[in-house]
């Protein structure tokens, strides 16, 4: 990893009070390669640049109630680790969501047998899409459903997990996951149909 940078007390009070302070650019520069190092090591697949950026605007909120302290709480570079950290793991679980939510979609049409015509492939996909987005944000919002179906649904339809992996960590064999997969789909189905009736998309 790139060299620790040291913490200097009087940039952190200085940018502290003013996310437009001048001296805001001398601590990018400061731990932005401690940053890209940390990210290079444990994160290579996320956008590093991206995940940065986020990370300077959080730390830009909560600077100003930050206090050095460290003998209490640890040096700033760990509180800054730590941010960033979590910043690139909300990048993994979004971008492993956006993929899983595809593939269910697209289960889901298969099962439908829907076969729009090349010429309006583009507007039916984004019909479609957003209405399957719908459903399945009522359904996860569903307190009818047992959570334990939802969170099977969730980490093996949207979070793309081996269902075997599921099904040990569940204590349930792999046949019950399937099912619990399935049947989530079919109620989300019902609630595109609804929708579609209803014309709520």
């Amino acid at each position: 990893m790139a060299n620790i940078p040291t913490t200097s007390t009087t940039l952190l009070c200085d940018v502290a009070g003013d996310p437009q302070h001048v001296r805001w650019s001398e601590l990018v520069a400061r731990y932005r390669p401690m940053m890209e190092a940390f990210l290079r090591e444990r994160f290579p697949s996320v956008e590093a640049e991206d995940v940065i950026q986020e990370t300077f605007i959080a730390l830009s909120r909560a600077l100003p109630s930050y206090r050095y302290a460290p003998d209490e709480k640890g040096h700033f570079r760990n509180y800054l680790t730590g941010v960033l950290r979590n910043k690139a793991l909300r990048a993994l679980r979004n971008a492993r969501q956006q993929a899983g939510l595809a593939a269910a979609e697209a289960e889901m049409i298969r099962l439908q047998d829907v076969g729009p015509s090349s010429t309006e492939a583009a507007v039916e996909r984004a019909y479609r899409d957003a209405i399957f987005e719908l459903a399945l944000r009522q359904f996860l919002d569903d307190e009818s459903v047992a959570d334990r179906t939802k969170r099977i649904f969730e980490r093996v339809a949207i979070n793309g997990e081996q269902p075997e992996a599921v099904a040990a960590s569940f204590k349930m064999n792999r046949h019950a996951v399937d099912q619990a997969k399935h049947s989530a789909m079919t109620r989300i189905r019902r609630i595109v149909k609804g929708l579609e009736a209803a014309g709520n998309v």
